[in-house]
């Protein structure tokens, strides 16, 4: 099976220092009062044909009656799949999976017969750093750059018809990848994709908008919340794919503040972990702090007592919710 980058890393985690969590600061991520979650939530959509990723956010918004609503990582009005819409005080958690590598299932249409073997032997040179030039019409500057396709796999071929599924670098255009597939084979256009990944989402449990008008309607109608917390993870499914360190209850006020977090307010840590990695910064109870650059590898922060582990990116947490009196 294909796998993202960090779907590949086998994480493990590193006790630097046991220590209990106090049950009166904080709270589980999934016992959050609808209200926090309105505040704070994630929505895996699955974003329909037609509308633009940000007329997207804005019906989500709508649906909701929130103030605030971002997404995370554009889609062409026609492509549909997962986009993750952050709410309110989680907008700024987008940022924490537009860099991460995506999955997409495509259709590309051959514009003449090919034999089977030229067609995977082509496919299979596209697989690693290609270089890509933007199409015309791009958020970004019309230069060559490189991007990496993490793999490339044929599903099904259907005549001119070919099925396939690709992980790539964040900025990848398929559209022009299919494009410079065709112009080995004689040709070829994307009709069609979907994305199947964007960080740590997925289609296992993407939700579409009108599941999520239906929600709300079971919510304000007899005030049943099984739907609705279906459809709105908690903010931390947003830094599933990321490394993380786990801090002491003692050090969670501080870096609300904005302080950097030192070793000696580590508890625990994934392996792995490199210097210059964006990393999540959690609570003992699984709470995000924040998300940092990491200054120490996994190795260093177990073996010194001093120093700064991780700087500071974008803080969540809200202070006061670890003050200790």
């Amino acid at each position: 099976m294909s796998l993202l980058p960090w779907e590949q890393v086998e994480r493990k985690v590193l006790v630097k220092l046991e220590e209990p969590t106090n049950p009166s600061l904080g709270s589980d991520p999934n016992n959050r009062p609808v209200s926090e979650l309105l505040n704070t939530g994630i929505i895996n959509l699955n974003k329909p044909s037609g509308p633009t990723s940000h007329l997207t956010a804005e019906y989500v918004k709508r649906i909701l009656k929130v103030k605030k609503a971002g997404h995370g990582g554009t889609l062409d009005p026609i492509v549909t799949g997962v986009l993750p819409v952050a709410l309110m005080r989680a907008t700024r958690i987008a940022q924490a999976f537009l860099k991460s590598g995506k999955e997409y299932v495509c259709v590309m249409r051959l514009h003449k017969d090919v034999e089977e073997e030229k067609l995977r032997k082509t496919i299979e040179n596209f697989i690693g750093k290609i270089e890509q030039l933007p199409p015309v019409k791009s958020a970004v500057a019309r230069r060559l750059r490189k991007r990496n396709i993490y793999y490339l796999d044929i599903l099904e071929i259907d005549g001119k018809n070919v099925l396939f599924r690709t992980g790539c670098q964040a900025g990848t255009y398929i559209r022009k990848l299919v494009h410079d597939i065709g112009l080995e084979l004689g040709g070829a256009h994307m009709a069609e994709l979907v994305r199947t990944k964007a960080g740590g989402f997925d289609d296992k449990d993407w939700v579409t908008l009108q599941d999520l008008e239906d929600a709300v309607a079971f919510y304000k109608k007899d005030k049943n919340e099984k739907f609705l917390r279906h459809c709105i993870q908690p903010m931390e499914s947003g830094v599933k794919h990321l490394a993380k360190i786990w801090v002491r209850d003692s050090s969670v006020d501080s870096i609300t503040h904005g302080a950097s977090l030192k070793v000696p307010g580590i508890s625990k840590l994934h392996s792995e972990i490199k210097k210059g990695d964006t990393v999540a910064v959690m609570t003992l109870k699984n709470e995000l702090v924040m998300v940092g650059t990491a200054e120490m590898s996994s190795e260093q922060i177990m073996g010194f007592n001093t120093g700064i582990a991780v700087l500071p990116e974008s803080v969540f947490m809200q202070s006061g919710v670890y003050k200790i009196s």
